[in-house]
């Protein structure tokens, strides 16, 4: 098994899972909502190079970060257009069962924060300084 379709099975396995990364045989799983895991992940400094993810939703801003940390394939049952772009432009493989024009926020009354965070965004490394912004200013930091 693929370590793409191992990750997706594990995460169609387990409601409970929000993302799923895989290489070979190390397999890191996280039930945090959002771009919180992939956040911890690289604020603890380790890097997910050359790992496959499975992940839930999939936004511009979570695909920035997936960039960042050098993420090979990235499958979501949901995907936005904005995340697609960057997967191409950084030449990421992806899947998807839907793709949608943006990601909604949580209330479903509108944008998802950290997509308007990263709107026209294409440099993970500006994307990553723009969720981080977004994130003080949500908190009542900034």
């Amino acid at each position: 098994m693929s370590d793409i379709e191992h990750a997706k099975k594990l995460l169609e396995g387990d409601p409970a899972l929000t993302c799923v990364f895989v290489k070979g045989g190390e397999v890191v799983t996280s039930s945090e909502r959002g771009v919180k895991p992939l956040l911890e992940r690289i604020d603890s400094g380790k890097t997910l190079e050359g790992f496959s993810a499975a992940d839930r939703i999939v936004g511009r801003a979570a695909a920035l970060l997936y960039a960042f940390m050098g993420v090979k394939e990235v499958f979501a049952p949901v995907l936005s257009e904005g995340a697609e772009e960057i997967f191409g432009r950084h030449k990421i493989a992806h899947g998807y069962k839907k793709r949608t024009p943006y990601i909604i926020n949580r209330a479903g009354t509108g944008l998802c924060p950290m997509e308007e965070a990263t709107a026209g965004i294409t440099d993970p490394q500006e994307g990553l300084k723009a969720i981080r912004e977004k994130l003080k200013k949500l908190a009542g930091q900034g």
